[in-house]
């Protein structure tokens, strides 16, 4: 690959620190590293070393692997009359959806430990200077962008809920709101805590200093997170979920995460049909995939049934599982969970794409760190059985899914999104855009979306005005979007060409940016 390489992010700044790491002679780890930590300055709702997420990684060499670092469940589960546990409610303008904060909200952070475990494993620059970049845009501050205005308005009652919280997110011009769109957004303690997290190294935050005050606040505020949690908190390195469709290859994120498999179990349904039975029309293709969004869900709830974890396993995937939901296809084919995501290219061939999450984050900073913490634990989409109920000591399934596709045509697309439960039905049509439309990674990215979550149809504003009316007219409860907005994701995707060139493309649903090194 020639240059030094290219990044697909969320954020400029966060794009920018991955940049100066590749034009200083970083690989594509070094630049996921530093542009990580950058991220939780530049897009702190979405991105925090309070949270967790998921490496997927291709050496030079050819050798891929899952790195996992989300967040893990407690060991041990308080009384619910002695926790910090309580509702808000997120405010995204055309409907609401309630979330629950405080301090039992609280899972075992995963960030650090991966982060370090990505340098340790992949990396081939000094962990002092990847922390560069975000130790200076914290000193001199970003300016909130539209995007994170607007994310922050959603999750306010979070951002305010603590004279910790307050001291850092409350607008300087309109006192009892978060930052406003222009404003300086500056976070010193998160620059200092780097500097000494890069210098002491991980067990800092894992068994030192800052895991003791994590300890201390949990037992005194009424969480379940102990010394013995944080101490005990590991990395795990998996094998990445692989498929095959239409003559492309695809590696994902496998479980006990839920969202590669779903994608998987998408692409199965889609590919069991032989393409004299694909509709012609786009209308039709769009009812099929709706079809296929259907039965994906169903599929998931199916799974959970009789489960005491929020965990699927590649059962699923069975040929025999599988028949039932490809006939439900075949009967009718006729017819702002907090993510941010980041994928890289270098000159040497290695691809890095990873997806990281704080949930909406617990409502407090933690002392001296200007870390928030996470709140999978207070997010019904990661509690289906109900809250309090959770397994102890193990991983929590997400959504997430970084992946890489090898197209029939030459073409390695790395990419990801943001998005919670739209995750999977994004990369879903990205890939199918480019596997069966024959889309370039731009038109597969810009191309409109929709998501179906239960019997609701969403559909994103760009569609041609009948492929709406059937839609439309065969799911009675839907939504019609005016315009792309970021409830369909943010697919952040980059491209190794046949004859050796990069391209890509940040997904402008989340503000997404593209950039060569």
């Amino acid at each position: 690959m020639p240059g030094r390489g290219i990044v697909a992010a969320g954020h400029q700044s966060t794009a920018e620190a991955a940049i100066e790491v590749l034009r200083a002679g970083g690989n594509a780890f070094d630049a996921m590293v530093a542009a990580l930590f950058a991220a939780s300055v530049a897009e702190p709702v979405l991105s925090s070393l309070g949270g967790g997420g998921f490496l997927l990684a291709r050496t030079h060499k050819g050798q891929t692997g899952v790195l996992d670092f989300f967040v893990q469940t407690p060991r041990n589960r308080r009384p619910e009359l002695e926790l910090d546990f309580y509702p808000i409610i997120a405010d995204f303008g055309t409907s609401q959806q309630e979330f629950h904060i405080g301090q039992a909200a609280i899972a075992t952070p995963g960030m650090p430990r991966g982060l370090f475990a990505m340098h340790a494993a992949l990396g081939s620059m000094p962990m002092r200077e990847l922390v560069g970049p975000a130790i200076e845009l914290a000193t001199k501050g970003v300016r909130l962008n539209s995007l994170q205005s607007y994310i922050f308005s959603i999750v306010a009652p979070i951002y305010l809920a603590s004279d910790s919280s307050r001291q850092l997110y409350e607008s300087g011009t309109h006192p009892g709101s978060t930052l406003q769109e222009g404003e300086l957004f500056r976070n010193p303690d998160y620059a200092d805590f780097l500097d000494v997290l890069a210098t002491e190294g991980v067990d800092l935050f894992y068994r030192g200093e800052v895991a003791r005050q994590i300890a201390e606040d949990s037992i005194a505020g009424g969480g379940h997170i102990g010394m013995d949690d944080l101490s005990g908190y590991e990395v795990e390195d998996r094998t990445p979920l692989e498929n095959k469709y239409r003559g492309a290859r695809i590696w994902t994120n496998p479980p006990p995460s839920s969202g590669g498999i779903l994608i998987a179990l998408g692409l199965r349904l889609l590919e069991s049909l032989d393409t004299h039975e694909w509709p012609d029309s786009k209308a039709g293709a769009r009812l099929l995939l709706a079809e296929v969004m259907r039965q994906t869900g169903k599929a998931r709830l199916d799974a959970h049934i009789d489960e005491t974890t929020a965990h699927l396993d590649l059962r699923m995937l069975d040929p025999e599982y599988l028949q039932r939901y490809i006939n439900e296809v075949r009967g009718r084919a006729q017819a702002m969970r907090g993510t941010t995501h980041i994928s890289i290219m270098d000159g040497q061939g290695n691809i890095a794409t990873s997806t990281v999450s704080n949930g909406e984050g617990c409502g407090h900073i933690l002392k001296g760190t200007g870390v928030m913490l996470n709140n999978t634990l207070g997010e019904e989409d990661l509690n289906p059985h109900g809250f309090h109920r959770w397994a102890s000591n193990q991983r929590m399934t997400s959504m997430m899914s970084p992946s890489i596709c090898e197209l029939s045509d030459g073409r390695i697309v790395a990419m990801g999104s943001g998005g919670s439960n739209r995750i999977r039905t994004a990369l879903l049509q990205v890939i199918t855009n480019l596997v069966d439309h024959g889309m370039d990674i731009e038109q597969a990215v810009l191309a409109p979306r929709i998501h179906l979550e239960g019997e609701k149809l969403s559909v994103e504003g760009g569609h041609d005005a009948h492929v709406i009316e059937a839609l439309t007219s065969e799911f009675e409860d839907h939504v019609v979007w005016d315009e792309r907005n970021l409830f369909f994701g943010g697919a952040h995707c980059v491209v190794h060409e046949p004859g050796g060139g990069l391209s890509g493309i940040g997904d402008p649903r989340r503000d997404g940016v593209a950039e060569k090194a």
